[in-house]
């Protein structure tokens, strides 16, 4: 389906979620489902007998994500959206699995959260959604200086999103100081695909300082979902 300019820019805006959500009666997962991504995730969030890592979804709308996260063993996955709407439907399909926590809260200003208390942060199309609408740098830096905030040192920030580096890099580095690994998966990846993906999932693409390392190996056009993940390192 094609979107009209006036529609993505609407992306940043509460009100348009609000009645697409009031509208969307079953879920959707934007780019890629858990089970296409747990490898990585699970590359890069360990599962520990002895350590339960806390975990932010941000953006996570009427996704089924965060629900293949705890049936994966994730013990404590706490989801955000902006619209209320989503947020009370999901609370309330979820009230019997105390493992999945959803509330309603801006991107921007996460100030219910204490600095430092998160492991990981999976976002997964929200940084491209603030990047539509208005006052997209604005919005998009008070997004990621918070993510940084919430996330612990040597914790991981997992951005899925159809932006190249070329897009990308400048905007992640200058707003903290992120360590940054880049990997892909190709679209519309499935569980049931009978044929060998092009790309390994968890092996990073070479990626140097302006990203055109990256556009040199899969070319101008890739069909691609690029997956940065971000450590941050209190030390640097």
């Amino acid at each position: 389906m094609t979107m009209g300019t006036t529609t993505t820019q609407a992306y940043g805006e509460p009100w348009y979620w609000d009645n697409r959500y009031a509208n969307e009666s079953g879920p959707f997962d934007w780019y890629q489902k858990y089970q296409s991504l747990a490898p990585l995730i699970n590359l890069y969030v360990p599962r520990h007998p002895n350590q339960r890592n806390r975990i932010l979804v941000v953006g996570c709308g009427n996704s089924a994500f965060s629900e293949g996260m705890a049936d994966d063993a994730y013990e404590e996955v706490v989801s955000i959206d902006i619209s209320s709407v989503v947020i009370q439907a999901m609370q309330s399909k979820y009230s019997n699995r105390p493992h999945l926590k959803y509330l309603q809260m801006d991107v921007r200003d996460m100030s219910a959260f204490k600095t430092a208390s998160f492991d990981a942060v999976v976002d997964k199309g929200t940084l491209d959604s603030l990047l539509c609408g208005s006052n997209s740098r604005q919005n998009s830096t008070e997004m990621l200086e918070e993510v940084w905030r919430v996330l612990k040192d040597k914790g991981v920030y997992i951005l899925i999103t159809y932006g190249a580096p070329l897009y990308r890099l400048r905007l992640l580095r200058e707003s903290c100081s992120w360590m940054i690994k880049l990997h892909v998966i190709e679209k519309l990846s499935c569980e049931d695909k009978s044929e060998p993906p092009i790309w390994d999932l968890t092996n990073p693409v070479p990626l140097n300082d302006d990203g055109s390392s990256t556009e040199e190996l899969l070319g101008n056009n890739a069909d691609v979902h690029y997956i940065y993940v971000c450590t941050k390192d209190d030390s640097l």
